[in-house]
């Protein structure tokens, strides 16, 4: 039985919605919502779930200069990344992010 490598799904964001995704879901919320729905639809495979308030320090270069990109309004939040790439910002996509993981999985 072979193991599957496991795909690191971050989502960056903060507790205010970002002022250009006025009616999208919170980060957090769109945290949940993705843990829930690509658990649900990839069970068998194995995801670590990152959520990154882009608002607190963090101890991960990569998170922190992603954080820095965010903040000086070079993305939109949330922002999320699948092993480290960008997969979606602002309104999430669920239908973009299985085509990455369609890629991986």
């Amino acid at each position: 039985m072979s193991q599957k490598a496991v795909v690191n799904i971050c989502v960056y964001g903060a507790e205010v919605i970002c002022a250009s995704c006025v009616n999208a879901p919170s980060s957090k919320d769109t945290f949940e919502w993705l843990k829930a729905a690509l658990s649900r639809k990839y069970g068998q495979h194995c995801f670590d779930f990152i959520y990154v308030d882009i608002n607190e320090q963090q101890s991960d270069r990569e998170q922190t200069d992603m954080c820095k990109r965010i903040l000086e309004e070079e993305f939109f939040y949330p922002l999320v990344t699948i092993n480290g790439e960008i997969a979606g910002e602002g309104h999430i996509q669920l239908s973009h992010l299985h085509q990455k993981l369609q890629q991986l999985v």
